[in-house]
């Protein structure tokens, strides 16, 4: 077997047993094809069966020189994965990245915007053209649900559930969850629904597809992510904005205005609660607010 063998083995292996989305897989699957590029370049022939610690840590050391300690952690934890995997599968008896320390990075902090600029983003949205009413609904959804951009362009008709109040989100690992959306937000879906996407011409396959094209297919991620970023040339935000930002900002505003950190986790879709905390990065003068609010000891004192 050589490594493209491997490698789809791995991918079927991600896919089947593991659950994990096909974004994810290709991340995974990128991290081990730029290894084998750095053995083709070097003229290093080895299989993952036999490639020794040495040639690993040469491989890290060079991408060391070339990416971010994020981007060197990331491709670090991949390729530990996809030894793991072989060490699972009997075909290596060891992990050559085991004494590799990941760098440290520290934890980065999502930019959020205010509620201000989320209004203001919104009425940049120009709602003379069909596209308009659509991104005014995605938009919305975003901000209003703080649901991921995959999840946004994944939307069927049939996950609103609007007489009780929910979406049925489809999320990493093909995990479902119910979201609650509010009557505002579903305004703008059904203002949508009702007066473009009914009109279009939808392809087959493309059905019960909620968000369109103006072909009647369904809309990419990387289109979500120019439609943000030209709104926010358009209002002069100049903070690095990405449909992501929206579901920062939501986590964010529900914890600034007293909803608890695990409501905020299940909606979100996050396992665990460490995920949570990252998204919510607050003014620590709420979080004094909060102390003095609900702290036994401070009630005490203002009796």
């Amino acid at each position: 077997m050589n490594w493209d063998s491997y490698i789809k083995n791995y991918q079927s292996y991600l896919k089947i047993e593991r659950g994990l989305s096909k974004n994810t897989i290709e991340n995974y699957s990128f991290d081990i094809e730029r290894l084998c590029l750095f053995l083709e370049t070097n003229e290093i022939d080895v299989s993952p069966i036999n490639i020794s610690d040495e040639t690993v840590q040469q491989f890290i050391y060079n991408v060391a020189k070339e990416v971010n300690p994020r981007s060197q952690a990331r491709i670090i934890s991949g390729l530990k994965s996809f030894f793991s995997y072989l060490i699972f599968e009997d075909y290596r008896i060891d992990n050559p990245l085991e004494l590799i320390e990941t760098p440290k990075t520290g934890r980065k902090l999502p930019d959020t915007l205010s509620v201000e600029e989320i209004d203001r983003l919104i009425a940049a949205i120009d709602l003379s053209s069909n596209e308009g009413e659509r991104n005014r609904a995605m938009v919305e959804t975003l901000y209003g649900c703080g649901i991921r951009v995959s999840e946004l362009v994944a939307l069927k008709i049939s996950d609103l559930f609007f007489d009780e109040g929910f979406i049925k989100i489809t999320g990493k690992g093909n995990k479902q969850r119910f979201v609650p959306i509010s009557d505002f937000t579903q305004k703008y879906i059904q203002m949508y629904s009702n007066t473009i996407r009914k009109h279009l011409t939808i392809q087959k396959g493309f059905e019960d597809t909620l968000f369109l094209n103006r072909r009647g297919k369904q809309l990419t991620r990387a289109m979500i992510f120019t439609i943000i970023k030209n709104l926010a040339v358009k209002i002069d935000l100049y903070k690095t904005i990405s449909p992501h930002t929206l579901r920062h900002s939501f986590a964010t505003h529900l914890l600034e205005n007293g909803a608890d950190l695990r409501s905020i986790q299940l909606m979100l879709g996050h396992e665990s609660i460490t995920t949570t905390e990252i998204y919510v990065h607050l003014d620590r003068r709420f979080l004094a607010n909060v102390l003095n609010s609900f702290h036994p000891r401070k009630l005490l004192d203002d009796k």
